[in-house]
């Protein structure tokens, strides 16, 4: 005759349930990790390319011959910059001197918000391009300050500012022309383009007044 089969306690079912849970969590973490370990080369890969690509918009490649991405100034949170936190520079090098930098600036005073801004400068202090990265401008009136918005493809209203420097233009000349400045500007949309005027002109007097600190150092000191 079969015994008759032993009731499970509830302490039992509850002990057997964490087992099970504990088992799908570590196996589930495995998964996890094994993922990430194999996805991480090719995430990182693609975010340096597309780091690469905005930053070539700024900076000709005939002005560099070392490993931009790896070669980094730390620079501190500065008002002069429009940044509250830390960011980080790019040293572009010929021959191992400094050539160029390119770094971050933020407009605090655009229309519908900050601007965000990448400025490469040449060690002469002469600018070799600005672009946008991020705005929260009105579309079809104030956005023109993107070159990816901008009506005039030939020569968008941020190429303005290729191949000037303190020592080419007046301060007095950093406003639009409705300000009796030299900057060309939409009719009834110059808040943004004032704003970004305004944030590159501050950050070319921030790398004059750091040209020691931005432009001396030796490759491989900022790793």
């Amino acid at each position: 005759m079969t015994p008759p089969l032993k009731p499970i306690s509830a302490a039992s079912m509850a002990v057997r349930t964490a087992i099970v849970l504990f088992v799908f969590v570590v196996a589930f973490t495995a998964l996890l990790a094994a993922a990430h370990q194999w996805t991480e080369p090719a995430i990182a890969e693609a975010a340096a390319a597309e780091k690469m690509k905005l930053i070539s918009e700024v900076l000709p490649q005939r002005l560099y011959d070392n490993d931009l991405l790896n070669d980094r100034l730390q620079l501190p949170a500065s008002a002069a910059l429009g940044l509250d936190e830390p960011s980080t520079a790019y040293l572009a090098r010929q021959g191992g001197a400094v050539s160029a930098l390119v770094f971050e600036a933020i407009a605090p005073d655009g229309y519908s918000g900050e601007i965000r801004l990448l400025i490469a400068v040449a060690a002469d202090g002469t600018l070799l391009g600005v672009r946008v990265t991020q705005h929260k401008e009105t579309p079809g009136l104030g956005d023109y300050i993107d070159p990816r918005k901008d009506k005039h493809r030939e020569r968008p209203w941020i190429s303005q500012f290729d191949g000037l420097s303190l020592a080419s233009v007046a301060d007095r000349e950093w406003r639009v022309r409705k300000d009796q400045g030299r900057f060309d500007s939409v009719a009834g949309a110059t808040v943004s383009p004032r704003a970004v005027i305004k944030a590159v002109h501050k950050a070319l007097r921030y790398v004059d007044q750091h040209r020691r600190q931005l432009f001396s150092s030796s490759p491989g000191e900022n790793k």
